[in-house]
């Protein structure tokens, strides 16, 4: 059956074209008054008006009053959410003045991860990790993009893998699957990270395609991680697998990612705190998305968050991520991320909530179903107690949802565990 939702303060309809926006096309919102939302039985949006004339051209829809900003469900296009442990030690270390780079090299970061994923199960990482998308869910997230990476080995990342699609089957947001395995190079590689590429691109990919989970490949370009040319190498063979691209590009320090990431046609070029003017140009001459972590930078202790405004004006299109991780960024929030891209990174707040719509379903290859509130899109939709859109990025800290719907059923959690972490 179908069902009006009627009684919306404002709608935020983000209609337009099914791509990624840029330039001054990330201003455009389309805010409707006062309107409603025919959900069709098919989980889609059928129509957008005003409420006597939809309940005319529906007569037999189910009405639901609500009270409040409509949005499209924001859409997390970059996060690890598959881990066991959260990672204090390390958040300690980094209080007491210890650099990112001091802690991995002393077996902390991403390597303490991988030794506690290496030691679970399908079962315990599905179970942890279905409790973090509740949370996600209940901070209005409707679609997740959730990589492996925490495994660095063939029967870990499957199994990380594996989880995500048990998770899938048991509704929740839209899961994106996406295989990092050349997230760093493992301890018992660790003076031979070619051998580990090969390892990766001989017998990783080709499980990882057999397997039929994961839609993308992602590496870790960065200087002490993955070179240019060793993330060209599993980039190019995850094409050959079938996969789409993306790339971990310019976090930290400055490696060419960017770069890399249009030439290769990546779907997205993530972090880019350390992007170059070369860097920017070739973002704006391409389709690639830049997906910015404000929440990593934030919590790593950094000043030097992603440039977003300038990518802006140079016409690239950006979009904004949670990174949530158990070393760097443990956040649950895409509307914290939307006040950080207004007072940390100069982004309007229109342009903010394109970039955790639209644009960031551009970032996971759904811009055509997913990020609009349009006819035709899935009705992924989330409610926000506000009578101004704005109010979204103002109210930083405050989780102003209060309903959501995925594929137009209604879905969001009063409660999720406080222990989801691990």
């Amino acid at each position: 059956m179908s069902t009006i939702l009627t009684g919306a303060k404002q709608i935020v309809t983000c209609r337009g074209p099914n791509r990624a926006r840029r330039g001054a096309e990330m201003a455009e919102l389309d805010v409707v008054d006062d309107g409603s939302v025919v959900i069709g039985d098919t989980g889609r949006v059928e129509a957008i008006g005003e409420y006597s004339e939809l309940r005319a051209r529906h007569p037999a829809a189910a009405v639901h009053e609500v009270s409040g900003v409509l949005l499209p469900g924001f859409i997390d296009c970059h996060t690890h959410a598959v881990f066991g442990s959260a990672r204090l030690a390390d958040h300690e270390r980094r209080a007491r003045g210890i650099s990112y780079k001091e802690i991995a090299a002393a077996g902390g970061g991403i390597l303490a991860s991988v030794g506690d994923v290496r030691r679970r199960s399908v079962s315990e990482l599905a179970d942890l990790t279905r409790a973090r998308l509740s949370a996600l869910v209940a901070n209005g997230t409707t679609t997740v993009e959730v990589k492996s990476g925490y495994g660095l080995e063939l029967e870990a990342e499957l199994a990380q893998l594996e989880a995500i699609k048990v998770l899938s089957e048991n509704g929740g947001p839209d899961l994106v699957p996406t295989f990092l395995g050349a997230h760093e190079v493992p301890p018992e590689a660790r003076h031979d990270p070619d051998g580990y590429v090969s390892l990766v691109v001989e017998q990783m990919l080709p499980a990882v395609e057999r397997q039929g989970v994961a839609r993308f490949c992602d590496v870790f370009c960065e200087p002490g991680v993955f070179t240019i040319e060793q993330s060209r190498t599993v980039l190019e063979a995850a094409r050959r697998h079938g996969l789409g691209l993306k790339l971990h590009a310019d976090e930290i320090d400055y490696s060419g990612g960017a770069e890399l990431a249009t030439a290769l046609g990546a779907v997205s070029a993530d972090h880019l705190a350390a992007v170059s003017e070369a860097g920017i140009s070739a973002l704006a001459g391409s389709s690639t998305v830049a997906v910015l972590l404000p929440g990593t930078m934030l919590f790593l202790g950094s000043r030097d968050q992603a440039p977003a405004r300038r990518l802006v004006d140079a016409g690239v299109a950006i979009a904004l991520a949670t990174d949530f991780n158990p070393g760097s960024s443990p956040g649950l929030s895409l509307p914290l991320m939307a006040t950080l891209g207004v007072s940390q990174m100069g982004l309007i707040p229109a342009e903010t909530i394109v970039a955790i719509t639209v644009n960031a379903a551009a970032a996971v290859g759904e811009a055509s179903t997913r990020g609009q509130i349009a006819p035709g899109f899935r009705a992924d939709l989330t409610l926000i107690a506000a009578r101004d859109w704005r109010e979204l990025p103002y109210w930083y800290g405050v989780n102003l949802v209060t309903e959501v719907w995925i594929g137009g059923v209604a879905c969001h959690p009063r409660e999720w565990p406080v222990n989801c972490l691990g």
